[in-house]
Protein backbone atom coordinates (compact mmCIF):
# COMPACT_ATOMS: atom_id res chain seq x y z
CA UNK A 1 0.00 0.00 0.00
CA UNK A 2 0.73 3.34 -0.39
CA UNK A 3 0.28 6.42 1.34
CA UNK A 4 0.47 10.11 -0.45
CA UNK A 5 -0.51 12.90 1.34
CA UNK A 6 -2.28 16.60 -0.29
CA UNK A 7 -0.04 19.87 0.24
CA UNK A 8 -0.60 23.41 -0.65
CA UNK A 9 2.27 24.89 -2.49
CA UNK A 10 3.69 27.46 -0.67
CA UNK A 11 6.88 28.41 -3.17
CA UNK A 12 8.71 27.51 -6.13
CA UNK A 13 12.04 27.38 -6.87
CA UNK A 14 12.60 30.22 -9.23
CA UNK A 15 16.25 28.21 -10.44
CA UNK A 16 16.51 27.30 -13.68
CA UNK A 17 17.43 23.60 -12.17
CA UNK A 18 16.26 19.94 -12.54
CA UNK A 19 13.90 18.90 -10.54
CA UNK A 20 11.70 21.83 -9.88
CA UNK A 21 11.46 22.23 -6.39
CA UNK A 22 8.62 23.99 -4.21
CA UNK A 23 7.77 24.39 -0.68
CA UNK A 24 4.90 22.48 0.60
CA UNK A 25 2.45 22.79 3.60
CA UNK A 26 1.27 19.78 5.07
CA UNK A 27 -1.06 20.81 7.11
CA UNK A 28 1.83 22.98 8.97
CA UNK A 29 4.64 20.82 8.46
CA UNK A 30 6.78 22.54 5.41
CA UNK A 31 8.98 20.46 3.37
CA UNK A 32 10.72 20.76 0.18
CA UNK A 33 9.34 18.55 -2.60
CA UNK A 34 9.98 18.13 -6.54
CA UNK A 35 7.70 19.44 -8.70
CA UNK A 36 9.14 17.48 -11.65
CA UNK A 37 6.06 15.23 -12.38
CA UNK A 38 3.99 18.08 -12.21
CA UNK A 39 5.41 21.29 -14.39
CA UNK A 40 1.64 22.83 -14.55
CA UNK A 41 1.57 23.59 -10.58
CA UNK A 42 2.24 26.79 -9.25
CA UNK A 43 1.96 28.69 -5.78
CA UNK A 44 -1.75 28.04 -4.12
CA UNK A 45 -2.38 24.64 -5.42
CA UNK A 46 -2.59 21.62 -3.81
CA UNK A 47 -0.80 18.65 -4.90
CA UNK A 48 -0.33 14.94 -4.00
CA UNK A 49 3.04 13.94 -2.31
CA UNK A 50 4.51 10.89 -2.40
CA UNK A 51 8.10 10.20 -0.59
CA UNK A 52 8.97 13.85 -1.79
CA UNK A 53 7.49 13.71 -4.91
CA UNK A 54 4.21 15.44 -6.24
CA UNK A 55 2.65 13.25 -8.56
CA UNK A 56 -0.25 15.17 -9.09
CA UNK A 57 -2.63 18.16 -8.52
CA UNK A 58 -6.07 18.44 -6.68
CA UNK A 59 -8.08 20.87 -5.99
CA UNK A 60 -8.71 22.68 -2.85
CA UNK A 61 -12.09 20.81 -1.84
CA UNK A 62 -10.73 17.37 -2.45
CA UNK A 63 -7.90 18.23 -0.28
CA UNK A 64 -9.73 20.07 2.32
CA UNK A 65 -11.49 16.64 2.59
CA UNK A 66 -8.48 14.43 3.23
CA UNK A 67 -7.20 16.82 5.96
CA UNK A 68 -10.71 16.40 7.78
CA UNK A 69 -10.61 12.36 7.44
CA UNK A 70 -7.39 12.17 8.91
CA UNK A 71 -8.14 14.52 12.15
CA UNK A 72 -11.21 12.18 12.54
CA UNK A 73 -8.56 9.18 12.30
CA UNK A 74 -6.37 11.22 14.93
CA UNK A 75 -9.48 11.20 16.93
CA UNK A 76 -10.45 8.22 17.10
CA UNK A 77 -6.80 7.18 17.74
CA UNK A 78 -6.64 9.14 20.72
CA UNK A 79 -9.90 7.75 22.18
CA UNK A 80 -8.58 4.02 21.51
CA UNK A 81 -5.16 5.20 23.46
CA UNK A 82 -7.22 6.63 26.45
Amino acid sequence: MCLAIPGKVLSINKQETFPRMGKVDFGGIVREVSLAYVPEAQVGDYVIVHVGFAISKMDEHAANQVFEYLEQIEKMEEKQQG
